[in-house]
């Protein structure tokens, strides 16, 4: 995504600091620590209304989405439409119908989780759960799913040359909804303060390939306790 001008605190030159440093689509900057939730309608274009799908259209539409999704974690962007359609017990002209090519697929799974990822993080942000645990248990669950899927882990680390992208505005959501974990764990003085959303999310990225090497060897991951550790401030006292 082009940004609107350089940031000089935001060095590094990925799609995230990029986004960071960006206008957000409602036309004026505010700070990342305010937070702000998806407006579900962002997605589709002004005006449009999608046509509503009949309940049985809607039934193999979700059972096809249930049955990449395993797949694309587990074979990545080879999954086949043919043994889709199979594990989904729809004929592959209903994966076609709903889904005209690979990529409309997988990124139709890949948005799927991001759209959960956001709304989790809102909903822990709304909750009564000390903001250092809201924190760091949305960090260990999103390095646990992240870990599953490889094009997921892509797409969510995109800086343009992956074939399944989030939508700018769900990305810029997503990112929003997990600042604001951020920014609350900040000021309960439970967090570094040096770090930013773009830092964690690369952290996110990092844990995530290392506990994927490490389940495929069949060896504990203690990288995700190291970077967790590394991110507290130790001995800390919540603010009065």
């Amino acid at each position: 995504m082009p940004s609107v001008g350089e940031s000089s605190a935001l060095p590094r030159h990925s799609s995230k600091r990029r986004i960071l440093s960006a206008l957000p689509l409602y036309g004026e900057a505010s700070p990342f620590c305010n937070g702000g939730r998806y407006d579900r309608a962002m997605g589709n274009d002004a005006g449009q209304v999608a046509k509503p799908l009949r309940a049985d259209a809607r039934r193999n539409r979700d059972q096809v989405l249930a049955v990449a999704r395993e797949m694309l974690s587990v074979d990545g962007s080879s999954a086949s439409f043919d043994e889709i359609a199979r594990r989904a017990g729809v004929g592959v002209g209903t994966v076609y119908r709903h889904f005209p090519t690979r990529s409309a697929l997988f990124e139709a799974v890949v948005v799927g989780r991001v759209q959960e990822f956001t709304e989790r993080a809102h909903l822990l942000a709304g909750t009564d759960t000390a903001p250092e645990d809201a924190f760091f248990d949305y960090f260990a669950h999103l390095v646990g799913e992240v870990s599953l899927n490889q094009a997921l882990c892509e797409a969510l680390d995109d800086d343009g040359g992956t074939a399944v992208a989030v939508p700018n505005e769900l990305r810029h959501a997503f990112i929003r909804s997990f600042d604001t974990l951020l920014c609350r764990a900040k000021d309960a003085g439970a967090l570094r303060p040096d770090v930013d959303v773009a830092d964690v999310l690369d952290l996110v990225i990092g844990a995530a390939t290392a506990d994927r090497r490490a389940r495929a060897r069949n060896a504990p991951n203690q990288l995700i306790a190291v970077v967790l550790d590394g991110l507290r401030v130790h001995d800390h006292r919540a603010p009065a």
